[in-house]
């Protein structure tokens, strides 16, 4: 129920609820399926609109990344912040 409820959030209410699920992921110590970890890295940068090139010293994981982040390109921030919480909410629900 949870999941449709996001969609009648304020701002300020997806905002809280984002940042504790991203707090909620960079608290998980267990490794992310690499799938689910670029939906993550898109839905976060998108969500924090921040568009700084993909880091990684491997050119192949900083092409997956940037496949990821255009795949993203035509969702608001807002969408991409109910995505990635849906995306961890259902990883924590049923991924393990």
């Amino acid at each position: 129920m949870k999941l449709l409820l996001q969609s009648y959030m304020t701002d300020e209410e997806l905002e809280i609820e984002f940042q504790e699920t991203v707090n909620r992921v960079n608290a998980y110590t267990e490794p992310f399926p690499a799938d689910v970890l670029l939906n993550l890295y898109a839905y976060y940068k998108k969500a924090t609109n921040n568009y700084s090139r993909p880091g990684s010293k491997k050119a192949i994981i900083n092409a997956f990344k940037t496949n990821a982040l255009f795949q993203v390109k035509d969702i608001s921030q807002n969408e991409a912040k109910r995505l990635y919480i849906d995306l961890v909410n259902k990883y924590f629900l049923y991924g393990r």
